[in-house]
């Protein structure tokens, strides 16, 4: 039986037959796009419930393939991804290269994916292409996550028999306001309104609170609070965060994340197994390709052994006379991803000490995401939190779609009588804001994990005699310099009454709403009696499109220190 096809529902098409069944018909559904799985789920009126594709399958591929005029994703394909990576038409790992520019180490780590990504190193988008009739067929991040996403509505709606319109998306916590942007974008072109873009463990924060507030009820307690430490790793990302929940309410009391996932482990392998893996791709035909996938499936089939095997044994005919025979051992591999570890020991460590809190106060450690399963990391995790055990109440790989479905109903107004959705998440930022200053030094304003909503201001001055103009340029990120974290946008500040360096006083602020949008206020103030000199100045970051590493170049370039601000010694009362 020929399996069905998935098509989007307009509006006046949901008639006759088709009127939608849900008794929440603007009902917001949850969406986990992983870097190689992706899930769906919605709140049923009593409990999440995971929809399932056409083949039954509640975890689908993150892939995309060009292989027609019209481009197919893992939801309805009938090949496995597998077969299509072998012919160069599928693209994937898309959430590790959406909103990055071509310098990012990133991107140049993606070039041993079996499809074409090209690189020119002046801080503009990368050159992405699918192989589609022996011809380079050029996409972006965005285009594949659209076209995945259309596939995840068509399915839900075809099932829900309603259209569906509000998501809420669970994102990494590393992401930059101008990679929000970019996912935002990709939900607009299939059709989709976000209602809440959630980093994954606060999503999984959410699923905790609302199960502990049920082992209350069940209990007829009042419930104490409960820390608890939440790893997630998946293919791509790594992220960790300590919540405080009480009754149905989860505060992040810290966050912390880095690009660091299985695909890191995984091409640490393959390079280890075949060295000259670089060389493999250099020229992107199609037997290399082939030859590239069929190292990559063994790989992760190895990978994935390895987790209950001591040693597996690897063989694969890469063709072209190479060949791949030989043990590998737990040990090897874990030696292998030294560095990989490390950077998840390190993130633990920061994100407790962060939270200023201590390894008893832990209650539970949950482990979430696929890279949870690997021996290695589960033993790393709970023996710097000192428990024997993980928490064992929620699926690791569908813990974080399950709390994006939760925010959804509760983002929509949907009640339940026994009080299932009475949940709150109190978030936190998770990274610092703040400008260009005291050359190119970045200071920050508001500071990561700072609860939200959050409004911060801090008072600048000038750098130069008689100076009558500021350029303000805002970053995000952790680094001491401008040039290690994110240009979100800038502007100029005219106006400033003539004076000695270091005398007018300008005052920058910073608003993050209830929503994650940042706002940035700019003015000059009367010296010593603080009211503006001109109207302020409000713009809603970030306002830098493509091309960020250019426009950070050229600000330089244009202005080098002549609008130049300096830290203030003036106190905010």
């Amino acid at each position: 039986m020929a399996e069905q096809a998935y098509t989007v529902a307009s509006d006046s098409e949901t008639t006759g037959e088709d009127k939608p069944t849900s008794v929440y018909p603007e009902l917001a559904i949850g969406i986990d796009i992983g870097t190689s799985q992706c899930s769906i789920a919605l709140w049923n009126g009593s409990e999440v419930q995971l929809l399932q594709n056409s083949r039954n399958q509640k975890m689908m591929q993150s892939y995309v393939t060009f292989r027609d005029e019209i481009p197919s994703g893992g939801v309805s394909a009938h090949l496995s991804h597998e077969d299509e990576m072998l012919s160069g038409s599928a693209v994937f790992n898309m959430k590790r290269l959406i909103g990055r520019a071509d310098t990012d180490p990133v991107v140049h780590l993606s070039k041993t994916l079996p499809f074409l990504v090209q690189t020119l190193n002046i801080g503009v988008r990368p050159f992405i292409a699918a192989l589609v009739n022996n011809v380079w067929r050029s996409t972006t991040p965005e285009e594949v996550l659209a076209v995945f996403l259309v596939e995840l509505r068509a399915m839900a709606e075809l099932q829900l028999k309603r259209v569906v319109r509000n998501v809420v998306l669970t994102i990494p916590v590393s992401f930059s306001r101008f990679q929000l942007t970019r996912i935002e974008r990709a939900c607009a072109m299939a059709g989709l309104h976000v209602l809440r873009l959630m980093p994954e463990p606060t999503s999984v924060a959410l699923l905790y609170a609302q199960q502990q507030q049920q082992l209350m009820h069940d209990n007829m307690g009042s419930g104490s609070e409960k820390l608890a430490l939440i790893f997630n790793m998946g293919a791509g990302y790594c992220d960790v965060c300590v919540t405080a929940t009480a009754g149905g309410v989860s505060q992040i009391k810290a966050l912390s994340g880095t690009v660091v996932g299985g695909e890191d482990i995984l091409q640490n392998v393959m390079r280890h197994l075949l060295p000259n893996l670089d060389n493999l791709l250099s020229s992107h035909g199609l037997s290399e390709i082939k030859s590239t996938v069929l190292l990559r499936i063994a790989t992760q089939d190895a990978i994935h052994r390895l987790s209950s095997q001591d040693g597996v044994r690897v063989e694969v005919d890469l063709k072209n006379g190479l060949n791949i025979n030989r043990v590998l051992t737990r040990a090897e591999f874990e030696e292998i991803n030294q560095e990989v570890f490390g950077k998840c020991e390190n993130l633990v460590r920061q994100c407790m000490n962060d939270a200023k809190v201590h390894i008893g106060d832990i209650s539970d450690v949950i482990l979430v995401g696929g890279c949870s399963y690997i021996p290695k990391i589960r033993s790393l995790v709970l023996g710097l939190c000192n428990k024997q055990e993980p928490y064992l109440g929620m699926n690791p790989l569908e813990a974080a779609v399950c709390g994006a479905a939760l925010e959804g109903a509760v983002a929509s107004g949907v009640s339940d009588s026994l009080g299932a959705l009475d949940l709150l998440t109190i978030q936190a930022t998770p990274l610092s804001l703040g400008i260009r200053a005291d050359g190119s030094n970045f200071v920050p304003i508001i500071h990561r994990n700072t609860t939200m909503p959050a409004r911060k201001e801090l008072i600048f001055t000038t750098a130069h005699e008689n100076q009558t103009e500021a350029l303000v340029a805002v970053y995000e990120g952790e680094g001491m310099g401008v040039e290690k974290n994110h240009l979100l946008g800038c502007f100029k500040l005219v106006g400033i009454p003539p004076a000695l360096k270091g005398s007018p006083e300008i005052s920058i602020c910073m608003d993050i709403d209830a929503s994650n949008v940042l706002r940035v206020f700019a003015g000059i103030l009367m010296p010593g009696v603080g009211r503006p000199v001109h109207p302020f100045l409000e713009v809603k970051m970030p306002t830098v499109d493509d091309g960020h590493g250019w426009c950070a170049e050229a600000l330089t370039k244009m202005y080098g220190s002549t609008l130049e601000l300096h830290t203030s010694q003036k106190k905010m009362p």
